[in-house]
C-alpha cells in the first residue's frame, strides 16, 4: 500500500511537471506559428533594428526598438528601486528582526504581491503621477517614471522574500565564526551572509526583473501608448505588453500585419524572458555557495 501511494505521488508530480513543460512549448509553438505570416511581409532585420514603430498607421513602420527601449526603461527604473529596497528589507528580516516582528512583517510585506495589478495601475495614475508632477516640472501625464516606481512596489515582495529565504539558509556557524573574530552585526550581514547567499539573491533579482518585463496593466495605464524612442523616464512611452493590450482591444482587423505584429512582439518578449531565466540558472550554478 505504501509503495502504491509513493508511486501515485511520483506520477502525480511527474504529470504536473510535464503539464508545465508542455504548456511552455505550446505557447512557444503558437507564437512562432502566428508570427510566421508577419515575417513573410516584414523583414526580421527591419523588425529588430528599426527605430520607428507605427504598424497601425500609414505609412506603416515595424521597427520594434522603441517598444523594447520603453520596456527596458520602465524595468530599469523599477530595478534601481527594488534591488536596494528589497535587499535591505531582506537583510532586516533575516538578520535584525525578532521572531515576533518577522512573523508580522513578512506576511504583511507579501500581501503586496496579492494586490491586483489594475489596482497598482490606478494607484500610479491617481497618486504617484500627480505627486511627481507637483515635484518635477515637465512630467507628462503618462510617463515611464511613475510606471517604474509602482512596478517596483509590486515586485518588492519577490526580492525581499526570496532573498530573505536565501540569507536564512546560510549556516549559523559562519555567523558565529565572524562574531567570534569581532565582527559587528553590519559586517556579518554585508560581508558574510549576503555573499554566502549571493546565488539565491541574484536569482531573486532576475526573477523580479523578469516579472517587471512582463507586467501589463501598470504600464498600460501609467506609461502611456506613445512608442517614443527615448531614455527620459519623464516622457510617455509604450512597452511591448502595452502594445499587445492596445491591439488586442479589437479595433484592428484580424489577419492584417498590424494584428499579426502582436505575436511577433510576444515572441520577442518570450525570448527576452527566456534569456533572463537561463541567465538566472547560470547564476545559480556558477555562484552557488551556501544557500543550496
Amino acid at each position: 500500500m505504501r509503495s502504491l501511494r509513493e508511486s501515485c505521488i511520483r506520477h502525480g508530480l511527474l504529470t504536473s511537471a510535464s503539464i508545465s513543460i508542455l504548456t511552455s512549448f505550446g505557447i512557444l509553438f503558437i507564437l512562432i506559428k502566428e508570427s510566421l505570416p508577419f515575417f513573410e511581409d516584414v523583414s526580421p532585420w527591419e523588425f529588430l533594428t528599426g527605430t520607428n514603430w507605427a504598424p497601425l498607421m500609414v505609412p506603416r513602420d515595424y521597427g520594434v526598438i522603441p517598444l523594447v527601449v520603453g520596456t527596458l526603461l520602465v524595468t530599469g527604473v523599477a530595478a534601481l528601486i527594488v534591488i536596494p529596497v528589497g535587499s535591505l528589507a531582506a537583510m532586516y528580516l533575516s538578520e535584525y528582526a525578532s521572531s515576533r516582528a518577522r512573523r508580522i512583517l513578512k506576511p504583511t510585506l507579501e500581501v503586496l504581491a496579492g494586490i491586483p495589478t489594475v489596482v497598482y495601475g490606478y494607484f500610479a495614475i491617481t497618486v504617484v503621477t500627480p505627486a511627481l508632477r507637483a515635484v518635477i516640472p515637465g512630467v507628462e501625464v503618462f510617463n515611464a517614471l511613475s510606471a517604474g516606481i509602482v512596478v517596483a512596489v509590486m515586485i518588492i515582495p519577490t526580492v525581499a522574500s526570496l532573498s530573505d529565504d536565501a540569507m536564512r539558509s546560510v549556516p549559523n556557524a559562519l555567523r558565529e565564526a565572524a562574531f567570534g573574530l569581532g565582527a559587528t552585526q553590519k559586517e556579518v550581514t554585508v560581508g558574510v551572509v549576503y555573499p554566502g547567499a549571493i546565488s539565491g539573491v541574484m536569482a531573486a533579482y532576475v526573477l523580479a526583473i523578469g516579472r517587471a518585463l512582463g507586467e501589463t496593466m501598470i504600464v498600460t495605464m501609467a506609461a502611456g501608448s506613445t512608442p517614443l524612442l527615448t531614455l527620459n523616464p519623464l516622457d510617455s512611452v509604450q512597452t511591448m505588453t502595452g502594445y499587445i493590450v492596445q491591439v488586442s482591444l479589437g479595433d484592428t482587423p484580424a489577419g492584417t500585419p498590424g494584428y499579426m505584429s502582436i505575436f511577433a512582439v510576444g515572441l520577442l518578449l518570450f525570448v527576452i524572458t527566456l534569456s533572463l531565466n537561463l541567465f538566472r540558472i547560470w547564476i545559480q550554478r556558477r555562484y552557488v555557495r551556501y544557500d543550496t
